[in-house]
């Protein structure tokens, strides 16, 4: 059974930086960007135990081409996304979001 993948707002907000950002480094990369994140949440979505816990219950997979995780819960009923993160950013501001 596939989970439904909810994305929360704080996700979204790392998302929008993150395009928005390559976007202006060059016409298209932010869309390219966007596509290997959507990559990585397919590859959650259908096998989301494939990948390590990394803190509590939260698990992470690295998105192709970028320095960028995807951290996740997996629920009962559903996937949580907790954030689209830089590498190099420090972890504990993601490891307090619900």
């Amino acid at each position: 059974m596939r989970r439904r993948l909810i994305v929360i707002a704080e996700s979204e907000s790392d998302l929008r930086e993150a395009r928005t950002w390559y976007e202006r480094q060059r016409t298209g990369l932010g869309d390219l960007y966007l596509d290997y994140v959507e990559e990585a949440f397919e590859l959650v979505a259908l096998n989301p135990d494939l990948f390590p816990k990394v803190f509590e219950n939260n698990r992470l997979v690295r998105v192709r081409r970028f320095p960028y995780i995807v951290v996740y819960r997996v629920d009962d009923d559903q996937i949580t996304i907790v954030a689209v993160y830089h590498c190099s950013r420090d972890p504990r501001g993601w490891q307090n979001r619900n």
